[in-house]
């Protein structure tokens, strides 16, 4: 068979041999638009041990194009399916039996072709249409072979992609006015975000369209230009996200209150300065002065068996997601850099079943969640709602966490 399937006579022959496994990469109409509100180009499917892959057209400009219902059939003709990038892939195909491989340190920058780069030199919507086919052929048939099959985790392949894609279909609306002053582009009145976990941490960057939301600055007023679709925004932090996470691990109990004025009393300072100083010694290690202080005796403790782990058995595995940051894959690591590497990985995942409980609350509500940054949600809501707002405080508290609010009509929040 020819490596472009442009007829319905040659879909129904691929379906046919049912293919135990394939690789599979959407190629988008647009390579401006998210994922979320993008259509289909092409499919490009390797199956596993074939000598080449293949291309359905959908809506390319020099092919013949197939109705995008055979998409489907040819989705479940296969048993198993390995992707990219689960996650993205799920906004066009919402299906159980795919795989993605597990995060990895650097983020997937695709190896283009000189005519995709020329032509994205227009920087106008659609551009995949025109790119021609066989170009798009050579990009995927090379990802193909760069492509690891192995496997991640139930975590990473169950809970992670579904959170992070729901994430993403929750549209912010903006206000398209500010938006031209403060960012001199043109926008429809929704934004959308999109999450990378290819980081050297597994902590999630979060970026689309040149906004970075968790480098926006509240001084410019820039923030102002994203409002609610509902009647106001509310922003839930956590409070000593870390330190509240290694108590949780290593069974240490604040009493229930404010964790920086628990520590302050033990280090003899304001607020303020135990604030400063708990989080340079998690970050950076105990200060000697500070070494008998109970709760960072058991950090210091917890560190030293991490560090043994990893130097004898070359890895450790993380809390909760069961991911192993690898000895052979990093470089310069020391005890403290593997303290912080789980910890913002024990984040994430905590995160994760956080998300996971609050999507699953506000399933059918018009309150939304629109934005997750680190140790911060955005809800946007409906004041009829107030109920669910305290349900969703439940759950901060299931995971033993004090949350702060902020409220505003713009992303400018007030405390």
């Amino acid at each position: 068979m020819f490596w472009l399937i442009d007829s319905i006579e040659n879909v129904e022959l691929f379906c046919n041999v049912k293919h135990p496994k394939a690789y599979i990469e959407v190629i988008p109409t647009c390579q401006l638009t998210h994922p979320s509100q993008n259509n289909i180009c092409a499919l490009y499917i390797r199956p596993l041990g074939d000598k080449k892959g293949y291309i359905i057209p959908i809506d390319h400009s020099e092919t013949l194009n197939l109705p995008y219902e055979v998409l489907n059939k040819v989705i479940n003709s296969i048993e198993e399916i390995y992707v990219r990038d689960k996650k993205e892939f799920l906004h066009y195909f919402p299906i159980k039996h795919c795989y993605s491989p597990p995060p990895t340190p650097h983020p997937y920058i695709p190896q283009l072709t000189t005519a995709h780069k020329h032509i994205y030199k227009h920087n106008v919507k659609n551009l995949n249409k025109v790119v021609p086919i066989v170009k798009h052929y050579e990009v995927c048939e090379e990802n193909y072979l760069n492509y690891d099959f192995t496997k991640a985790n139930t975590f990473y392949n169950n809970k992670v992609p579904l959170v992070f894609n729901m994430l993403e279909q929750s549209a912010i609306k903006v206000n398209t006015t500010l938006y031209k002053q403060y960012f001199d582009k043109d926008i429809d009145p929704y934004v959308y975000t999109q999450y990378n976990l290819n980081t050297l941490t597994t902590r999630p960057s979060n970026t689309f369209g040149g906004i970075n939301f968790s480098t926006l600055n509240k001084e410019t007023g820039e923030r102002e230009c994203f409002i609610p679709n509902n009647d106001f925004f509310i922003e839930m932090d956590i409070s000593a996200y870390h330190p509240s996470l290694l108590a949780n691990i290593l069974d240490y109990d604040f009493g229930g209150v404010d964790v920086h004025k628990y520590l302050a009393e033990m280090y003899g300072v304001d607020y303020k300065k135990s604030k400063e100083l708990t989080f340079k010694q998690i970050y950076g290690g105990v200060f000697k002065q500070y070494e008998n202080i109970p709760f960072f005796k058991k950090v210091n403790e917890y560190t030293q068996e991490m560090w043994e782990k990893f130097q004898t058995q070359g890895y450790i595995e993380c809390p909760i997601s069961g991911y192993r940051y690898e000895q052979d894959k990093l470089e310069d690591m020391n005890p403290q850099k593997l303290l912080n590497y789980t910890l913002q990985n024990l984040e994430t995942s905590n995160n994760v079943l956080i998300l996971w409980d609050i999507f699953r609350l506000l399933r059918g509500k018009n309150t939304k969640l629109v934005l997750y940054v680190y140790d911060s949600f955005l809800f946007d809501v409906d004041k009829s709602e107030k109920e669910t707002l305290k349900q969703i405080t439940q759950i901060f508290k299931k995971y033993n966490l004090n949350i702060k609010f902020k409220k505003g009509r713009t992303y400018n929040l007030d405390s």
